[in-house]
């Protein structure tokens, strides 16, 4: 059946590299302006991390105090982010790809991967090796087998292709209307009209 598909069809069945954008009145709290990575997407499930929700008062270096990971290089403040609801004690650092952990890094795209061990946490506290841009996420979102393909086609989700300043910048306020502007959407538009039944 995959035979069918040009290349462009077969991509947008599977959404791993694509942004989720929450619509307005998404009726979850948890989602309500969130900005997803998908990072992996097949027939069984999808697992996502979001990236423009972060952690009130936690910084990257404070993370890495509280795990006894000594710094050589003055690692910037940047806030730690809340990746979605599941597994909230667990830490996924999200990285451009000139970093690898041997079998531990999931390649998400060819720019962008993902990494849930230590070893990437040493190495962003060091000035060799260290991933060009990064974050690290509590947690993540995942969806069962056909539940995310089914809050698409409800239109609880828009998706839009992901860059770099919308994955690694620090302007996690306005990551929601930028990844909707992508799109050539005004979100003061959309809210007005998702408002009306």
């Amino acid at each position: 059946m995959g035979s069918r598909y040009s290349g462009s069809e077969a991509e947008a069945e599977f959404l791993a590299g694509q942004l989720l954008i929450a619509m307005p009145g998404i009726g979850d709290p948890r989602f309500e302006r969130a900005v997803i990575l998908v990072c992996a997407h097949d027939e069984q499930h999808a697992m996502g991390v979001a990236v423009n929700q972060p952690v009130s008062g936690l910084t990257i270096p404070d993370l890495l105090e509280r795990l006894n990971i000594t710094a050589t290089i003055e690692v910037p403040p940047d806030l730690v982010l809340l990746g979605g609801p599941v597994e909230r004690e667990r830490g996924f650092v999200l990285h451009t790809t000139d970093y690898r952990s041997p079998e531990m890094t999931l390649d998400i795209t060819e720019d962008v991967a993902l990494t849930a061990t230590r070893d990437v946490l040493e190495a962003m506290a060091r000035p060799e090796g260290r991933p060009r841009r990064s974050f690290l996420a509590l947690g993540y979102a995942g969806w069962g087998a056909g539940q995310l393909e089914r809050e698409i086609r409800e239109n609880v989700w828009l998706t839009c292709p992901a860059d770099e300043e919308l994955l690694f910048g620090d302007d996690h306020e306005n990551k929601w209307s930028r990844a909707l502007a992508k799109l050539g959407i005004d979100p003061r538009l959309l809210s007005t009209q998702t408002g009306r039944a």
